[in-house]
Formats: C-alpha cells, sequence, structure tokens
C-alpha cells in the first residue's frame, strides 16, 4: 500500500459516495411493491434491505471482475479517468432520483467509465465486445425476460389462489413478498455492490496499489458493502413512489410475482458474471405483473419517461464523464476543481429536493401531478366524438339522482287545421 496516494484516497471515497447513491437510488427495486401494498411498514422495509444487501456483497466477485478488468483496458488507464467516471455517474444517479425515474445506476457507472477513458486514450481503450456482450445485451434481455416471467407468474397464482378467500390469499402472499422482497434485496448485493469493488480495485490497479487481475481486497468488500446498506436504509423514497404506484396497481399476488421472477434473473446474472441492472429487471417484472393480473393496467405514459431515461444513461453519464476527466487532467488543480464541483452539485440537488419531500410518511400517496391512469387514446376520443348526444329521459333520470330540480319542457303537437268545406257549428 505505498504508492496509495492522496489522488488515489480521493477516488476511493468517491467511488463510496457512489456506491452510497446506489444504495438509495436502486433500494426501490426490492422494495417498492412490498411497501405499496402494505405487506412491510416502510422504515422496517429498508432496514431488512439493507442488512440484506449487505450480505449480499460477500457472496460473488464475478461482476466486480467484470467491471474492474472486462470492460476497459486495466493500461493507460489513470485514477483520473475512475474519479470522472464515479462523477458522471453520480449526477446521473441525483438527478434521475431528483425527478422520481428508476434509471440504471450500473449503466450510470459503465456509461461514466466508458466515457472517460474515451476522452483520456480514445476509443482502443473500450472493450467493445464486453460492453454488447455483457451490458448491452442484458440491458435489453433483462426487462423482457423478467417482464413475462412476472406476467407468467402472476397468471399462475390467481389461478392457484382462484378458491381461497381474498383475505387468506392476501395474507399469504403478503408474507410471500417479505421472502421474495429479501432475496432480491440479498440479489441486489450480489450485483450492485460488486460495482463498487470493481471500480475500487480498478482505480486501486491504476494507481499502482494492486498487481493487474487481482480481486478485490477484503476492505474493499466491506466498505462497499457498508455504503451501499446504509444508502438502502435511507430510502430512495422518491424512487419507491414512482415503482410502487406510478406504474401500476399492485395487489400482493403481483408483488409477490414481480419479485420473485425479479430476483431469480438478478441471481442468475450475477453467477454469470453479466453486469445486470437491477432497475431494469424489477421495473420490467413490475410492469409484466401488471400486465400478467386480469383487468390490469400499466401506465405507460411513466413507463415512457423511464425507457426515455434508461437509453439517455449510458451516453449522458459517458458525457458528463467526459468532461470531468478533461478537467482532471490538468494537474491537481483540475482534480480539485472536479471534487469542488461534484460536492456543490450534490449539496444543490439535495436541497433542491427539500422544495417537496417524499419520505416514508407520504411515500404511497400519489401526487396530484400525477394521472391516476392514462390520458384517452385517439380510440377513444374518437368514439366519444361520434357518440349520440344523451335523450331527455337520460338527462332526467341523471339530475333526479343528483337532486337537481328538473325543468321540462312539453312541445305540443300542432293542431290540425279546420275542415274549410265543414258547416260552421259542425261537430266532427
Amino acid at each position: 500500500m505505498e504508492h496509495f496516494t492522496l489522488l488515489l484516497a480521493i477516488v476511493v471515497a468517491v467511488a463510496l459516495v457512489f456506491d452510497f447513491t446506489n444504495g438509495f437510488h436502486d433500494t426501490a427495486n426490492a422494495m417498492a411493491t412490498t411497501i405499496s401494498t402494505g405487506a412491510m411498514k416502510p422504515k422496517a422495509a429498508v432496514a431488512m434491505s439493507a442488512v440484506l444487501n449487505l450480505v449480499g456483497a460477500f457472496l460473488s466477485v464475478e461482476v466486480a471482475k467484470t467491471i474492474s478488468s472486462g470492460l476497459v483496458r486495466e493500461d493507460g488507464i489513470q485514477p483520473e479517468v475512475i474519479l470522472a467516471a464515479l462523477v458522471g455517474a453520480i449526477l446521473w444517479n441525483l438527478l434521475t432520483w431528483l425527478v422520481g425515474l428508476p434509471s440504471s445506476s450500473s449503466h450510470a457507472l459503465m456509461g461514466g467509465l466508458i466515457g472517460a477513458t474515451v476522452a483520456s486514450i480514445g476509443f482502443s481503450g473500450v472493450n467493445g465486445d464486453v460492453v454488447v456482450t455483457k451490458v448491452l445485451i442484458p440491458a435489453i434481455a433483462a426487462p423482457v425476460v423478467a417482464g413475462l416471467a412476472a406476467m407468467l407468474a402472476t397468471r399462475l397464482t390467481y389461478k392457484l389462489g382462484k378458491n381461497v378467500g381474498e383475505k387468506s390469499s392476501a395474507k399469504g402472499y403478503r408474507a410471500g413478498q417479505i421472502a421474495s422482497a429479501g432475496l432480491v434485496s440479498l440479489a441486489h448485493g450480489t450485483n450492485d455492490a460488486q460495482k463498487t469493488m470493481g471500480i475500487i480495485t480498478l482505480a486501486l490497479v491504476a494507481g499502482g496499489a494492486l498487481a493487474p487481475g487481482s480481486n478485490p481486497p477484503v476492505w474493499v468488500i466491506v466498505s462497499a458493502g457498508m455504503a451501499i446498506a446504509l444508502g438502502t436504509y435511507l430510502g430512495g423514497w422518491r424512487i419507491i413512489r414512482t415503482m410502487g404506484k406510478g406504474l401500476t396497481d399492485l395487489q400482493p399476488q403481483q408483488g409477490f410475482a414481480a419479485q420473485t421472477s425479479a430476483a431469480a434473473v438478478i441471481l442468475a446474472s450475477s453467477n454469470l458474471g453479466f453486469s445486470l441492472s437491477t432497475t431494469h429487471s424489477c421495473s420490467g417484472a413490475v410492469m409484466g405483473a401488471g400486465l400478467g393480473r386480469k383487468g390490469g393496467v400499466v401506465r405507460w405514459s411513466t413507463a415512457t419517461r423511464m425507457f426515455v431515461a434508461w437509453g439517455l444513461t449510458l451516453p449522458a453519464a459517458g458525457l458528463m464523464a467526459a468532461g470531468a476527466e478533461f478537467v482532471a487532467r490538468q494537474g491537481d488543480w483540475g482534480v480539485a476543481v472536479v471534487a469542488v464541483f461534484l460536492v456543490v452539485s450534490c449539496a444543490g440537488i439535495w436541497l433542491y429536493s427539500r422544495r417537496q419531500v417524499v419520505d416514508h410518511t407520504n411515500v404511497n400517496e400519489v401526487e396530484p401531478a400525477t394521472p391516476v391512469a392514462d390520458e384517452p387514446g385517439v380510440v377513444t376520443t374518437a368514439i366519444a366524438a361520434v357518440t349520440p348526444p344523451p335523450t331527455v329521459a337520460a338527462e332526467a333520470a341523471e339530475a333526479l339522482a343528483s337532486d337537481v330540480p328538473v325543468v321540462k319542457t312539453t312541445i305540443s303537437a300542432p293542431t290540425p287545421a279546420a275542415d274549410s268545406t265543414q258547416p260552421a257549428g259542425a261537430t266532427a
């Protein structure tokens, strides 16, 4: 550790800050459905998730290896590049958290790392095949696979429980939700905590404090696990609200199916070393569970905003990281400017978020500005336009129902004209 310089210490500290933001940014992945269905109280849910995230951090290092020695070339990477990558990832995490969008912390980190590497040594520093096979393909496949699995699991749960009383069924599935939420939290620790382990390991290799190809040291595993657990405990309440109430309305059966499906996908990917986004998996599972229930609705307006954020994550974090790398490479003063800019930006975003506080007391309340259902589509609007006006009888019935006096207008039939051939005074 004789090569552990001040710059390297700053990089490690910023990496742990990113891990902290990753924790509260992704708490919704494990606990949003459990909180929204009432299976657990909000504070108890995030506490359980935090503990299991910490445990999960010790279960595997496969994803950490993908980040530290697979995504970019270790040779030629300087600690300034790692610092810039983390700055881009942190800022994107905080911006999406501010607007309540569940974007991918994993892709923010990888986008920042790719952007800073390209700005430093060019595209040759990025292993393109690893980006495609272990980042881009899983990013597309994860929500689709998790969504289909959750949809099928939801239909199966309703089919199996059709002869069970509603109260008994809901109680049983709430217990299942708690177990499946714990499984997602454990999976999140095995996947996301390792990303920070990988980035710190890469910084140690770049700074000469660790040999290339080394596994993360024990102190790196412990510190990364503690940082993500602390962030998880604080709870990303804005994103929990979006995941739990913004995408669809979930019943306990759907919550159980969504979380179980997402956990299976995440654990399988961690075992294979895929740097999978837990956000993509859990969001896809929630939408799949919403579609799996008969009469269930997915609010596609919210989902569309989320998809846009997913598409922007890699390039946006990469561009911010590239700018930070350009400043940081100027020397010590450049590193200081980047560090100060990060601190000021984080403080500014946090202060702005205080204008409308979302916490455990109001996380299940839907914002007034948030539509309960999607806006009418083209077909609905067209049908309404050609619907005949209501009849007088219908209007009268509606008025009587609302205790509003009805003014009846009687239009008399026209009086037939007198027959000019009939003598005056004669009767018909």
